[in-house]
């Protein structure tokens, strides 16, 4: 499996004080067979003229607009060749055996579509940014392992779905399941995308000594406005499309039981509530719920029609995604007091 070619995917939007970074580290790698894209989403900055000059082996595709994280991924799937997809954040550094270790684990079961790395803070390199993610019953997912010592992940096993900030995709998969939606912009796409992977029978394996640094949200920021409202926008579209009736119903009981221990983090000033709530007053969480919920109910007709297609090609049981939340899931006291 060492001949099949591997198709580096870096989205980039102003991203000139990481990307040479990031591409010298993927020129590095062991593993022998790469061509390497980057989707520039109509950067403002001297990214593209860096990569011109200093990586002349790159193939540059220009967005003449921000297509966001999905819509810049997607469209650097139509041109990649390769049976693999290295997805890696232009923020990102692997170190040099990394796509090797993916591909020789990624093929291990022909039912895994996707490979996890370890994904390290780049400040903290003894902490963990995700090992995989881990999801809720209200949609909203989390990177596995997020800000835990990194020597409690070291054991090979099955997660629900890689952070793509710096995975491998089985171009299979993508085939199966089709390409991100570009609707979110950025936030949440992996989930919908490990969803309609799970739904299809796909798996996901961490690989422990697949190592990647990570600054981790360089380009919007740990804690922001537009984040907080993507990322709970996208968890609610996520779960609208994906999870069965009866769990769909259930979700605003999850979302209550959330919302009360992150009202406690805003209050107590722990977890991304609390370190949200020092940048920016809490009246305007509040404000950006209500645009969350606006957002939502106004894109219900195209959510409707997206959902009968997924549910359409599901081909597990409600049962066997009950026992994907048993393998998989956070608390919502977990993720409150992640940051």
């Amino acid at each position: 499996m060492q001949n099949e070619l591997v198709s580096v995917i870096i989205p980039n939007w102003n991203g000139a004080k990481t990307i040479g970074r990031c591409l010298e580290s993927v020129f590095r790698q062991t593993y022998p067979h790469l061509e390497v894209i980057v989707a520039d989403n109509a950067s403002s900055d001297t990214s593209v003229e860096l990569i011109e000059k200093n990586f002349p082996r790159v193939i540059l595709v220009k967005n003449k607009e921000n297509k966001g994280f999905p819509g810049g991924n997607n469209s650097a799937f139509k041109v990649a060749r390769g049976e693999y997809y290295m997805m890696l954040n232009n923020d990102t550094e692997m170190e040099p055996n990394c796509i090797e270790k993916c591909v020789r684990t990624i093929n291990e079961n022909s039912r895994y579509g996707s490979c996890a790395t370890k994904l390290l803070l780049d400040q903290h390199r003894d902490t963990v940014d995700a090992a995989g993610i881990a999801v809720y019953e209200d949609g909203l997912s989390i990177g596995r392992g997020r800000m835990e010592k990194t020597d409690r992940f070291n054991q090979k096993q099955e997660v629900f779905y890689p952070s793509d900030g710096a995975c491998l995709y089985r171009k299979a998969m993508i085939d199966d399941i089709g390409l991100y939606d570009e609707d979110f912009f950025c936030y949440a796409e992996e989930a919908d995308m490990g969803w309609r992977a799970q739904l299809r029978g796909w798996k996901s394996i961490y690989e422990p000594a697949a190592v990647v640094y990570h600054c981790h949200s360089a380009s919007t920021g740990t804690y922001s406005p537009f984040k907080a409202f993507l990322v709970e926008r996208n968890r609610l579209w996520v779960a609208f499309k994906c999870f069965p009736l009866p769990l769909l119903l259930a979700g605003p009981f999850y979302t209550l039981a959330r919302y009360f221990y992150q009202s406690y983090g805003a209050l107590s000033g722990k977890g991304a509530a609390g370190e949200f709530a020092k940048q920016f007053s809490r009246t305007r969480l509040i404000g950006i719920l209500i645009k969350v919920y606006i957002s939502f109910f106004g894109s219900l007709p195209a959510l409707f029609r997206k959902r009968k297609e997924i549910q359409k090609r599901k081909l597990i049981s409600d049962k066997e995604i009950t026992e994907i939340f048993k393998k998989y899931r956070l608390s919502a006291r977990e993720i409150a007091l992640k940051e």
